[in-house]
């Protein structure tokens, strides 16, 4: 019996190595979905299961309020690995929860209600951060949902002006929006938010869910644009499969944010198996990696497009966060690109195949996905 609140795919999967996936009849699929983005170093990693195991061994969980090494040693890396001087970390589950928890210490902090959010963005499905999601489907069902948000166009800089004032707690940014259809924000327009947080003491919050742990071409998208928030958001990839998320805050937002708290923070096996994820990345220099492949990847799909006069109006993303925007609809093509290629790729919206490969590809596994657009769309 499914979860009824899932659609299940036609294909059962047993098992994972690196970026493939094994159905339980045998067929090998190459994952450039990493169920979105969270197999960031693919599947079943040595190092992650080794770290989960000898955890697990040892300590399977007790609660946050008792120091564990383990999770002790998560705070301090992701407070060096955080951009700027944001050194303080809150641990949950999920990435809704840590933007839940994003909202609650900038309205804390500030004293204010006013949140503005932005058109297509995606940042969660629970009440709090369905507030800040903008299509109605996922929210219109659930309503009322939190109040105070007002909705701005994506890279638009005079409607932010406008919308931000002395009232507003917080600004809720995706670098790269990715569930509204891979749209990257410009350096320009990510500056002149920070600037205008700023002016308004208003916290800037950076959702780097799904962009952040090395996917675009740094550990965060922000740094790629020169610019830090107040408050950054991480989930996803950041455990490697386990669910984790985290919220990093500046010290001004720590010191006035009011009591939070979550019963399964920094579980030490969770937390174990991002020590190892996070180690993996940046030993092995995976965020520059992902430039390389990325463009690679961008770089021969934009060009067989162009060969092959392929339904496509737009490549677009940074890194290994790649949208291709088709004619012909998002759905029909990833269900020919899983049957006829054994491809796995994600949708953005109805238009968009997104590819959120795992960090670990190479250009032979681009040149895998580029001709089975290639054979889909022809």
């Amino acid at each position: 019996m499914s979860g009824f609140v899932f659609n299940e795919k036609p294909i059962a999967i047993e098992s994972g190595e690196g970026p493939y996936l094994y159905a339980d009849d045998g067929t090998e699929y190459l994952d450039f979905g990493a169920s979105y983005a969270v197999a960031a170093l693919g599947h079943s990693h040595p190092a992650v299961t080794s770290a989960i195991q000898e955890q697990a061994a040892k300590l399977t969980y007790v609660q946050a309020s008792y120091p564990v090494e383990v999770r002790t040693e998560l705070y301090e890396k992701l407070a060096t690995l955080a951009p700027g001087d944001i050194s303080n970390v809150w641990l949950c589950n999920s990435g809704t929860e840590a933007n839940e928890a994003a909202m609650k210490f900038a309205r804390s902090a500030t004293g204010r209600q006013k949140i503005v959010a932005t058109k297509r963005a995606f940042h969660g499905r629970t009440l709090g951060s369905l507030a800040l999601t903008w299509k109605q489907k996922y929210k219109k069902p659930y309503e009322p949902v939190a109040g105070g948000v007002e909705f701005v166009s994506y890279g638009d800089e005079e409607e932010l002006a406008e919308a931000v004032d002395d009232e507003t707690a917080a600004v809720f940014l995706e670098p790269i929006q990715g569930e509204g259809g891979i749209n990257p924000a410009t350096a320009e327009y990510l500056q002149t938010a920070r600037d205008l947080t700023e002016d308004a003491g208003a916290a800037l919050v950076f959702d780097e869910i799904q962009t952040g742990i090395g996917r675009t071409g740094s550990l965060w998208a922000c740094e790629n644009a020169g610019v830090v928030p107040d408050i950054l958001t991480s989930a996803k990839g950041i455990a490697n499969g386990l669910p984790l998320g985290a919220t990093l805050c500046a010290d001004w937002i720590a010191d006035g944010a009011a009591s939070h708290g979550s019963t399964f923070s920094g579980g030490p096996v969770v937390c174990a198996a991002a020590n190892a994820t996070l180690d993996t990345i940046v030993e092995e220099d995976l965020p520059g990696h992902a430039a390389a492949v990325g463009d690679y990847l961008t770089t021969e799909l934009e060009a067989a497009v162009e060969e092959h006069d392929l339904p496509v109006r737009e490549v677009r993303g940074d890194g290994l966060m790649v949208g291709v925007e088709v004619k012909r609809g998002a759905n029909r093509t990833l269900k020919h690109l899983a049957l006829s290629e054994q491809l796995l790729a994600l949708p953005a919206g109805r238009t968009v195949v997104r590819f959120l490969p795992p960090l670990v590809i190479d250009e032979e596994h681009a040149d895998r996905a580029v001709d089975a657009m290639t054979n889909v769309l022809s």
